[in-house]
């Protein structure tokens, strides 16, 4: 009897195990498609409502030029990314599919935008996905009709680049296009070769189909997995001659650009999240990427200030670890205002070595071993201490004084610090960075714009999904613990641990979107791409704040926003700032009327873009300026004065400035102003952060974690904070005229 128990039992685990390899082997499940797009245009009377309120506000404020603003969001995943696809899984708290259709809908009636893009992430799509995402983005813009569109549909697509471990880092960037014609959009999306789901480890893949085996989306996420096994295009073809059938590929920015020059095809290249540190290494340097081959300025002339994936704007001068002359990772010690991971390592190790009896001395040991190993396995850092609570973190490697900071900040990749950066190199035509200023949502659920309300945390943000314990689902590795505290410490590339670690706090780190806002001349596509080359855009942390910054001494006169121009005396600016909207609850019944209430249910979650007539108070303009470097490593402490000069409003909706930089003469030297609007004090998703409870001298000494699994933070706490919104122009550059 107990034989045939056992019997039944191995041919049960084989029947078991047989059905799961189908499921990670991508047998099982069904292609989900692109979705279908409501067909129902925004009434006219909305659209011209809209221009009205912004012509009113012009007014008020004295502006008489004819170019009306914009809103828009060029950073939109679907779940045609691989990685939107994982977090749409129920079994992460996801919410299942949203298909590029979707994101149409919800532009045109949850969020209103003016215009957005689909930028699916290139490693995951096929050359049928490609097709289904032209197909979808082209019929978003028939809706419209004959007349001006409500919103505007663009085609695009990202490439995700990552390295470390001795592979340089480049970083994720979004490749907009302006047209939509066959003959003038390249015939498939370039990627990067480092990333993308078809790079998954199968034994990842094995692990993941385990758990949820007969679950009907998990068997349709492999079966995605299995579909975006393209082969690899041939090496050293010309773009034009390859099949259509192949990935195409691009190891660096320098490889890109060549392929988009021989496409020839009207293209603009926005690098984003370029100081998130849940992908960019350490010792990652942009200052490595002002060489003219990583970077073409006729492509690459904006950068994602802000996205829901938080503010890469801020330069600190702190650094989460350092190297010696030998380049030797070194781990350096705490300041006021900053906490290195790989101290709070040792921390962590030398409490429980006390507690277990060690002498003070083993425990300083164990402490200085834990910190070398936190230094050196990089963005794992965290996998180097075992059986770790989250809490115990603290608020380590995170950026104490910065506006809705992003997760682990990297100075170096700042947008601060990449516009105080020149190249040297005499033999090199790149001389600087001279970016405008965007913001995006980042979303992976289709929702762009996705910034209106400060709603939905687990809907609405990225925060949603596994806890660090469900960590083995994607193949993570704690390995044997030197004292059962600690990985073994040499990580390399091939032991790193995939995807993110520091899953819990990094959900403390995600918000709803930004916005981008263009000066336009009209609601056309081919002036909201003018304003884009033209670098007239500003960006926003979600609100739908309006933005003018000027130079009104300029040698043609006034010169808006993303100019670049040269003076011998000293430049006069203007701002002019209106604040934007307070939201009314629900959604206009335009849009209730076209979604329906199930969709305005699902996609929307009963919350829409919903203005009323009241605006909120612009509180102050900052002003800041920077000086770009002279001459090689000059130190940029001194070099980025933020803020330059501050000036506070009189309470009202409205706020307009002027100033001049009357050391601009005698220091004879460049630089580049931009100003940020900032409004009074509201509430938003995650402004706090990690919650923490800090002591008289500002240290944080207790945490409370927004955990991204409602088992642990429940669905309905949206972990609202106090944040003060606001919007940044884009630089204007304003050389020294020296003869």
């Amino acid at each position: 009897m107990i034989r045939k128990s056992i019997y039944i039992i191995f041919a049960a685990s084989i029947l078991y195990f047989g059905f799961v390899y189908l499921v990670a082997s991508g047998y099982l499940g069904k292609y989900e498609g692109p979705g279908s797009i409501s067909s129902i245009k925004t009434p006219h009377e909305i659209l011209d409502k809209r221009l009205k309120d912004q012509s009113d506000a012009k007014e008020s404020i004295g502006i008489t030029n004819e170019k009306i603003i914009l809103f828009g969001d060029l950073h939109v995943h679907t779940t045609y990314s691989s990685d939107a696809f994982l977090m749409s899984l129920p079994m992460l708290a996801g919410e299942g599919t949203h298909p590029p259709a979707d994101a149409c809908d919800f532009a045109r009636y949850c969020s209103s935008l003016d215009f957005w893009s689909n930028t699916d992430h290139a490693e995951d799509l096929t050359p049928k996905d490609w097709i289904e995402i032209k197909d979808t983005i082209r019929q978003c813009n028939e809706v419209s009709g004959e007349g001006p569109q409500d919103t505007i549909a663009f085609l695009g697509w990202e490439w995700t680049q990552e390295g470390g471990f001795g592979i340089p880092h480049y970083g994720h960037k979004n490749i907009i296009l302006r047209d939509l014609e066959e003959t003038r959009i390249p015939k498939r999306p370039i990627a990067s070769s480092t990333v993308g789901f078809a790079n998954m480890p199968f034994q990842a893949k094995l692990g993941l189909s385990s758990i949820k085996a007969f679950d009907s989306r998990v068997q349709d996420m492999m079966t995605f997995s299995k579909d975006s096994l393209t082969s690899p295009c041939p090496k050293g073809v010309p773009v034009q001659d390859l099949p259509i059938d192949c990935r195409e590929y691009a190891d660096d920015p320098s490889e890109l650009f060549d392929k988009l020059n021989q496409w020839d095809h009207e293209v603009i290249v926005i690098p984003h999240g370029t100081s998130w540190g849940v992908y960019t290494p350490s010792e990652s340097d942009w200052k490595d990427q002002l060489k003219e081959q990583y970077h073409d300025p006729n492509y690459q002339t904006l950068i994602e200030v802000y996205s829901a994936h938080g503010n890469s704007e801020h330069y600190r001068d702190w650094r989460d670890v350092l190297y010696d002359e030998n380049g030797k990772v070194i781990c350096p010690k705490p300041t006021a205002n900053f906490l290195p991971g790989c101290w709070q390592a040792g921390v962590i190790i030398q409490e429980r070595c006390l507690k277990e009896g060690e002498s003070q001395r083993e425990c300083n040991k164990r402490a200085e071993e834990a910190r070398k190993n936190y230094a050196a396995a990089g963005n794992a850092g965290q996998a180097t201490v075992l059986n770790e609570d989250p809490s115990e973190w603290l608020d380590s490697n995170q950026c104490q004084d910065c506006f809705l900071p992003v997760f682990n900040l990297k100075p170096k990749g700042s947008a601060q610090y990449i516009l105080a950066l020149r190249n040297f190199d005499p033999l090199d035509t790149t001389e600087r960075f001279k970016f405008g200023f965007i913001g995006s949502s980042d979303t992976h659920s289709a929702r762009p714009g996705n910034g209106y309300k400060d709603i939905k945390r687990l809907d609405f943000t990225d925060a949603s999904g596994p806890t660090e314990s469900a960590g083995f689902i994607f193949g993570f590795n704690e390995g044997e613990g030197v004292y059962g505290k600690s990985t073994p410490k040499n990580y390399t590339r091939d032991t790193l641990p995939p995807g993110p670690l520091e899953v819990d706090r990094l959900m403390s780190y995600f918000y709803t979107g930004g916005l981008i806002a263009t000066h336009s001349n009209d609601k056309t596509r081919e002036s909201i791409w003018r304003s884009l080359k033209n670098k007239e855009v500003y960006a926003t942390s979600g609100p739908r704040i309006l933005l003018w910054f000027d130079l009104i001494n300029g040698p043609e006169g006034l010169l808006p926003m993303g100019s670049e121009t040269s003076l011998k005396e000293s430049p006069r600016f203007m701002v002019r700032a209106i604040g934007s909207f307070e939201q009314k609850p629900g959604c206009p019944n335009y849009a209730l009327n076209a979604l329906g209430e199930d969709k305005i249910r699902h996609l929307c979650k009963n919350e829409c873009y919903n203005p009323s007539d009241t605006r909120r108070e612009i509180e102050r303009i900052e002003i800041v300026k920077i000086l770009p470097q002279e001459y090689e490593d000059e130190p940029l402490d001194s070099l980025i004065i933020d803020p330059w000069k501050t000036f506070k409003c009189n309470g009202t909706e409205e706020c307009i400035v002027t100033f001049s930089d009357s050391d601009f003469e005698s220091n004879k030297r460049d630089a580049l102003y931009y100003a940020r609007a900032i409004e009074r004090q509201t509430k938003a998703v995650n402004a706090n952060n990690l919650r923490c409870e800090r002591d008289n001298f500002g240290r944080c000494m207790e945490v409370d974690i927004c955990y991204g699994s409602p088992l642990q933070t429940p669905r309905e706490e949206d972990c609202l904070g106090n944040v003060q919104e606001r919007a940044w122009s884009s630089p204007i550059f304003v050389d020294f005229k020296k003869y």
